[in-house]
């Protein structure tokens, strides 16, 4: 326990030290660099902080993170709608779009599956995409979640989910694909490298190809 001159300080460090990663060292490093600094930066980091959680905005089509209702990809009219790729969170869409390989759109499930975290099919915007999917005009979903368990886990569901559910009408024939298996066992999407993931978007397989038989 650190015996702190302050009680602002003291304050200071309790708070970053709640934010994941940051242990109450590192935080007292960053807040002993922030005293350091002149005002006007400390006052633009606050602000920018608390402008972000008051006035974020989440799309109304995908659940990105934009400053309007509607973010940029989805009002795109250069953007594929009739792509739809799955993820599990908005540091995923990042990854994918810094490979300039994907042209479609994304729908963000703000999480995956994981019965040890207490995390269901319930508490993802998996229901917005089956009735994104059900409006007939989407011809695709690429599923790109992390190959871990849960994420194999979160791909089955909403294949069954939208298997079940759709009309079997011509007009409701979608493929069902996932990313190629370039990213490793276990690998999460945001910390793989753009070639790989590219590749692994470009070289995407029919999904029912994965499923043990």
């Amino acid at each position: 326990m650190y015996n702190f001159p302050s009680k602002l300080l003291e304050n200071a460090v309790n708070e970053l030290s709640k934010l994941p990663g940051i242990g109450r060292k590192t935080a007292l490093r960053l807040v002993l660099h922030l005293l350091k600094q002149s005002t006007t930066n400390t006052d633009a980091l606050g602000e920018s902080i608390i402008k972000l959680r008051r006035e974020v905005n989440y799309c109304k089509q995908c659940h990105n993170i934009s400053d309007s209702e509607i973010c940029l990809i989805c009002s795109s009219p250069q953007r594929d709608h009739s792509l739809v790729c799955v993820v599990e969170d908005v540091r995923d869409v990042m990854a994918i779009e810094n490979t300039n390989q994907y042209k479609g759109i994304y729908h963000i499930l703000g999480g995956i599956i994981s019965p040890m975290d207490g995390i269901g099919p319930s508490d993802l915007h998996i229901e917005s995409l089956v009735s994104k999917i059900a409006k007939g005009k989407v011809k695709e979903v690429v599923m790109a979640l992390s190959a871990t368990m849960e994420g194999d886990t979160t791909n089955f569901y909403i294949y069954k989910r939208l298997k079940a559910c759709l009309p079997d009408r011509q007009e409701f024939d979608i493929n069902i694909t996932t990313i190629a298996r370039g990213i490793a066992i276990g690998d999460d999407l945001e910390y793989t490298d753009e070639i790989t993931l590219g590749r692994s978007i470009l070289n995407r397989t029919p999904y029912e190809n994965t499923l043990v038989k």
